[in-house]
């Protein structure tokens, strides 16, 4: 008995519930439609609070609150269009030399160039000379002094005296001296003084009944005032130093270059 009392107590308690859900949903439904259905206003109002009664009052605005901490960076935007050329900038100072680079490889030829003026007639070259060339007249007979030579080839310059047999030096520089002696009779033994100095020596064995040659040459640097000559030495058994009309006895000498201080 006791429990149908109370499934009928909940069957009526039920029933009460369910009018009153289906009253306040209806006039949820009539305060829907009596809010303003125009778009003039496009504020809306604020929602309803949750669980508030139709007609509710707004409270009073709070103040702002306080503002909130700045954002991380966005990422970086895509690269945007090329811009337009500017304008040339000002022109900077002028810099330092710089270090001086390698030598280049050496260019093409050039053309020649145009002739010169004539220049001024020069003076011509002077050519100087000196030059003997002599021979013996006859057989030598005096021994330790010089050969006279008399038979006269070559002397215009007169640099050869005939009468002492000596050669004297005009022009200094570089001479060539030369000699061949026919031998007979005797031995000869010759030499080549310079200045009272003997410098060059030639000895042939006369051979019996035959005629023989000697012969000797010599480059001398000289000054001007040096002698030069040919003589016999070491007596009467080696004068064969020769000359007829058939065989000759020469001595020679000329210059090869001068050395003229101006």
């Amino acid at each position: 008995m006791a429990i149908y009392t109370i499934v009928g107590i909940s069957h009526r308690m039920m029933k009460k519930f369910k009018r009153g859900l289906r009253m306040l949903l209806q006039g949820a439904l009539l305060l829907l439609l009596a809010l303003p259905s125009h778009g003039e206003d496009n504020m809306e109002d604020p929602p309803l609070p949750k669980g508030a009664c139709a007609g509710w009052m707004a409270g009073i605005p709070g103040h702002p609150g306080h503002n909130g901490t700045p954002g991380r960076d966005g990422r970086d935007g895509t690269p945007g269009e090329k811009g337009e050329k500017g304008d040339p900038g000002l022109v900077g100072p002028k810099g330092d030399t710089g270090e001086t680079g390698i030598t280049g490889i050496e260019g093409p030829r050039g053309f020649p160039g145009t002739p010169g003026r004539k220049g001024e007639p020069g003076e011509s070259a002077y050519v100087y000379r000196s030059a003997f060339s002599v021979g013996l007249e006859r057989q030598v007979t005096v021994p330790n002094v010089p050969i006279r030579f008399t038979k006269i080839f070559y002397n215009q310059q007169n640099h050869y005296d005939g009468t002492t047999g000596k050669f004297l030096c005009n022009i200094p520089g570089l001479y060539y001296f030369s000699y061949h002696i026919t031998v007979y009779l005797k031995d000869v033994k010759v030499s080549l003084y310079k200045n009272d100095k003997a410098l060059l020596f030639t000895h042939d064995q006369f051979q019996d009944k035959n005629v023989d040659q000697a012969s000797g040459s010599v480059l001398l640097y000289l000054e001007k005032g040096d002698q030069v000559w040919l003589q016999v030495y070491e007596g009467e058994n080696h004068n064969g130093v020769y000359a007829d009309n058939v065989n000759d006895s020469t001595f020679t000498g000329f210059l090869l270059y001068h050395n003229i201080v101006e």
